[in-house]
C-alpha cells in the first residue's frame, strides 16, 4: 500500500495569493488521495530571510497585480479586493498580530484554523478591514465560529514565547524548505519534498501527484 502524500501550504493572510492558494487546497483536500497541512508562516520573515522584496514595491509589478487580482478572483471563485491604501495596509501594519493568532488557533483550537484564516482574508482583502488590532481579530473569529471567551484566551497568549517560536519555527521550516514567497506547497511524494510557488501551479501538483485537476473550483466540473 502507498504511503498518503503530504501537502503543507504555507501562508500568510497579508498576501491575497495565499488566499488562492488556501481555498484551492480547502477545496481539494477531500477529492485527491493527500493529507493537507496547513502552515501558517510570516511573509515577511520570508523576504527578511531571502531577500525578496513584495510585488507591490516593483512599480510595473504593482500595477500589473492590481489588474490580476481582478482577474484571478473571478477565476477562482474568491471575492478578492484590493485594499484603498494598498502601502500602509500591506507594507506598514503587515500581520504579525494576526498571523501570531492563527498559529495559537492552530495550536490551541485546531478545528477553527480554517475558518479563521479565512476570515481575517475577507477582512483584509474584501472588506478593506483591519486584522492587527485585538478587536479587529477578535471580530474576525466569531465570524469563524469562536465564542468570545475562547478568542480572548487565544489573544491573551500570542505574546508568549510559545507561540512566537511556533510561528518563528514554521516560518524557518519553509526557508529550508527552498520558500522565498507565498503561498508555497511542500509536496512529499515518495518520501521527497517537492516545492511548489505560487496558487497556479495546482494542475502540475495534481499532475506529478497522479491525481486529476478539475480547476480551481472542482464542485462545477466534477461530475
Amino acid at each position: 500500500m502507498s504511503k498518503r502524500r503530504v501537502l503543507e501550504l504555507f501562508y500568510d493572510v497579508v498576501s491575497p495569493y495565499s488566499w488562492l492558494g488556501f481555498e484551492v487546497m480547502s477545496r481539494y483536500k477531500n477529492i485527491w488521495n493527500v493529507d493537507v497541512q496547513f502552515r501558517p508562516g510570516l511573509l515577511g520573515g520570508i523576504m527578511q530571510g531571502t531577500g525578496n522584496s513584495a510585488p507591490a514595491m516593483v512599480p510595473k509589478k504593482g500595477a500589473y497585480m492590481n489588474e490580476d487580482l481582478a482577474r484571478v478572483a473571478e477565476f477562482y471563485e474568491v471575492p478578492l479586493k484590493a485594499p484603498s491604501d494598498f502601502f500602509h495596509v500591506i507594507i506598514k501594519k503587515g500581520s504579525l498580530s494576526a498571523m501570531r493568532f492563527v498559529t495559537a488557533v492552530q495550536m490551541m483550537h485546531p478545528e477553527f484554523l480554517e475558518p479563521v484564516s479565512r476570515e481575517l482574508w475577507v477582512r483584509i482583502w474584501s472588506e478593506d478591514k483591519d486584522i492587527t488590532e485585538p478587536e479587529s481579530i477578535l471580530e474576525a473569529a466569531k465570524k469563524a465560529g469562536m465564542s468570545e471567551d475562547i478568542v480572548k484566551k487565544v489573544l491573551a497568549s500570542i505574546s508568549t514565547p510559545e507561540i512566537k517560536n511556533k510561528l518563528k519555527e514554521n516560518t524557518d521550516s519553509a526557508l529550508k524548505y527552498g520558500v522565498f514567497g507565498m503561498p508555497s506547497i511542500v509536496a512529499h511524494i515518495n518520501g521527497k519534498p517537492q516545492l511548489y510557488f505560487g496558487s497556479d501551479r495546482f494542475e502540475l501538483l495534481a499532475h506529478n501527484l497522479g491525481e486529476k485537476w478539475y480547476g480551481p473550483v472542482p464542485q462545477k466540473s466534477r461530475l
